[in-house]
């Protein structure tokens, strides 16, 4: 590794960021690296092997670094224990081999091999040329996956079922549009007529690779994994959770915490419903009412113009009264997620130069008409204030901490809480108001508390409690977790069956966002108590962004003590 021997916690870090970019290209384009732009990484087992002896390695100078003096200042701990952390928990999970059975509709392996020409520069003739070079990359990484899957299959580590039908699904769409062209070359059309032949062949054989892959999965995958269980049992969940949420759960706890929620929640939904629709028989019929009847915004261009304006505005609203923003860090794009993408809206954020800014992307799933109770808080979830002005910030303060703490050391609940915090921050600021909007707000918030219920009721079996309205004294079963969440939820049928095979192919991520704002709310209620009357939410929320990535182990008490 590219380091010293008496490296600091905060250079260990850094170092491993290098030689994780080398071994993975879409990190490095992620974080603005121009020399990624023409590779992809190396998914077979021997790619998923070297990433995990760098890990090791990293985890061994790490032990030398905590020894020098200097590395018990605040600074350096807090970056060591992120970083012991978050490489022993994905250890964890490379040991358990689940890198063998990695399918279903997001967050897989194989994912990011697409997602990240999203992303890959596309201004010049010569990005165009690394992003030819890119796309004949990508027949070898799906090779590589496919050769992960087949050693799975050898030792009988099967992905489950149902997110194995969903993703052949996906790779039907990206090897097909509608246009008859796959989705590779739909891109690839984008690019400068200099290189067009070029482009246009490299675009070809990328698309014919999906193909294969996806032939490949239906034929021979998907019988093989027939009959193997959807859920993961509490072994596999706990592994995973403490992946997610950087702490080791009482999952029992957190199913209880879920059903508070749910109640809570329930009983506000009822109130802002009478508003609506006088006399709704619940929330969910005040709200295919605003399907039909409440405002909502006309047309693809339109909507993303939109959802732009309502960030712009939330910058203006915000900057100076509750945060204060650097210029770059109020820059945040809207944009129109591409065809073959999951369900949910997400966020990407800036380059480490801030020459790619933060970005939030809409699935339109084939609609051109949009309701606005379903938008607004979600775009302060994925805007402002939510993924961008954290994730951007900690791009922003990066030299003040460590690259890794600003970028890869993420830890998926402490951004998803904050997120969710930032909706709550919203209503709590008076945005929220408009009875359409709010019953919206509160129904994205359901869906979160729902998510802890039906995450981990169906992976560990637990019974419904007597107090439920659905079903009391069962056990959990995706199909049982697909009627309760489509039964309390706005979201269209293809949305909830979605999100419910997201639940089956990254369990243990959805529970993050309620867990994760019940971490926010504590430590901010811990740190006014110890303030009393001069606590300055200002300025905590600065110095709050300004930590970089931490786990909920460390996210109270560090969040407290600011």
């Amino acid at each position: 590794m590219s380091q010293t021997n008496n490296a600091l916690p905060r250079q260990v870090a850094d170092a491993y960021v290098d030689e994780l970019i080398a071994l993975d290209p879409v990190t490095g384009t992620y974080l603005g690296v121009r020399e990624s732009s023409a590779k992809l990484p190396d998914l077979s087992p021997a790619g998923q092997e070297a990433l995990a002896e760098l890990q090791r390695a990293t985890l061994a100078r790490l032990d030398e670094a905590e020894r020098l003096p200097g590395a018990d200042s605040d600074i350096e701990r807090r970056c060591a224990r992120l970083l012991r952390e978050r490489l022993t928990a994905e250890l964890a999970v490379h040991e358990a081999e689940e890198g063998l059975r990695s399918v279903g509709n997001l967050g897989t392996v194989v994912h990011p091999v697409r997602e990240v020409f999203t992303v890959t520069p596309s201004r010049t003739e010569e990005d165009w040329a690394a992003i030819a070079e890119r796309l004949r990359a990508v027949p070898g990484a799906l090779a590589g996956y496919r050769q992960s899957l087949e050693l799975g299959l050898e030792r009988k580590l099967y992905a489950a079922p149902r997110p194995t039908e969903a993703f052949i699904g996906q790779l039907t769409e990206w090897a097909d549009t509608g246009e008859g062209r796959g989705w590779f070359e739909d891109f690839a059309s984008a690019g400068p007529e200099a290189l067009r032949a070029e482009l246009d062949q490299a675009a070809r054989g990328a698309t014919a690779a999906v193909a294969e892959l996806r032939d490949w999965m239906r034929d021979t995958y998907a019988p093989a994994v027939e009959g193997a269980p959807n859920t993961v049992g509490r072994e596999r969940y706990a592994r995973w959770s403490r992946y997610f949420n950087g702490t080791d759960l009482d999952l029992d706890e957190a199913y209880a915490y879920g059903w508070s929620e749910f109640h809570r929640i329930l009983g506000e939904m009822k109130k802002e419903a009478e508003k609506v629709l006088p006399g709704a028989k619940t929330p969910w019929v005040a709200l295919a009412h605003l399907d039909e009847h409440g405002r909502h915004i006309e047309g693809v261009d339109e909507v993303r113009d939109w959802l732009q304006g309502l960030m712009d505005r939330a910058i203006e609203s915000l900057d100076g009264t509750h945060f204060d923003l650097a210029e770059r860090v109020r820059r945040v794009e809207s944009k129109i997620a591409p065809p073959g993408s999951a369900a949910a809206p997400y966020y990407t954020p800036p380059s480490e130069d801030f020459s790619r800014p933060g970005r939030t992307w809409l699935p339109t799933m084939g609609q051109t008409r949009f309701p606005v109770y379903d938008l607004v808080s979600t775009w302060y979830h994925e805007g402002v204030p939510g993924h961008h002005l954290q994730l951007a910030q900690w791009v922003h303060v990066a030299d003040s901490l460590s690259r890794y703490q600003a970028t890869v050391g993420m830890v998926s609940a402490n951004c998803e809480g904050w997120a969710l915090y930032a909706e709550r921050l919203m209503d709590e600021l008076g945005f929220l108001t408009d009875a359409e909007e709010r019953l919206g707000y509160l129904d994205a918030q359901m869906m979160r508390a729902a998510r802890v219920i039906v995450d981990i009721g169906m992976h560990l079996e637990l019974e419904i409690p007597a107090d439920s309205p659905f079903h009391p004294g069962e056990r959990w079963t995706p199909e049982l977790a697909q009627e309760f969440f489509g039964a309390h939820s706005s979201r269209p049928a293809d949305f909830v069956e979605s999100e419910l095979t997201r639940y089956l192919t990254i369990p243990g991520q959805a529970i993050g966002y309620k867990l994760g704002e019940r971490a926010w709310l504590l430590g901010r209620e811990k740190a006014r108590q110890r303030h009393g009357g001069s606590f300055d939410l200002k300025a905590w929320h600065m110095a709050a962004l300004s930590q970089g990535s931490l786990g909920l182990d460390d996210l109270v008490d560090e969040l407290a003590a600011l």
